[in-house]
C-alpha cells in the first residue's frame, strides 16, 4: 500500500528519457556557468546597467540547478515531478538566454561608446 498522497497508478516517465533530459540539463547548466565565468573576466568594468543581466543570469542558473536537483532524485520518474523539473529548466533557459543577449548588447553599446540608459 502506498502511504504517500500520490495515487499508486501515477504515470511514470521512462528512465531512458529522464536520463537523456538529465544529461541535457547538466550540459546546458555547465554552458550557463561557463558564460558567467567568461563574462566576469570581461575587461569592461561592470556598471549599474549590468544589474538586470546579473539578476537574469543568477535567476536562470538557479532555475537550472533546481531542475537538476529534481531530476537526480529517484522520484523524478513520476510524471508530475518530471514536469516540474522541465518547467524549471525551461524558465532557467529563457532567463539565461535573455541575459546572454542582453550582456552582448550592453557590451556592444559600451564598446561602440553609444549612450546607455
Amino acid at each position: 500500500m502506498n502511504s504517500s498522497l500520490e495515487p499508486e497508478n501515477e504515470p511514470l516517465v521512462e528512465m531512458l528519457f529522464r536520463n537523456g533530459t538529465l544529461t541535457v540539463v547538466g550540459i546546458v547548466l555547465s554552458f550557463s556557468l561557463g558564460f558567467v565565468s567568461h563574462w566576469a573576466a570581461n575587461p569592461l568594468p561592470w556598471e549599474m546597467v549590468d544589474l538586470p543581466t546579473i539578476l537574469l543570469l543568477a535567476g536562470g542558473i538557479a532555475c537550472q540547478v533546481n531542475a537538476l536537483r529534481l531530476l537526480i532524485e529517484p522520484d523524478s520518474l513520476r510524471q508530475r515531478v518530471y514536469d516540474r523539473a522541465k518547467k524549471s529548466f525551461l524558465r532557467g533557459l529563457v532567463a539565461v538566454s535573455t541575459a546572454v543577449v542582453l550582456a552582448v548588447l550592453v557590451d556592444f553599446l559600451q564598446i561602440a561608446k553609444l549612450p546607455l540608459l
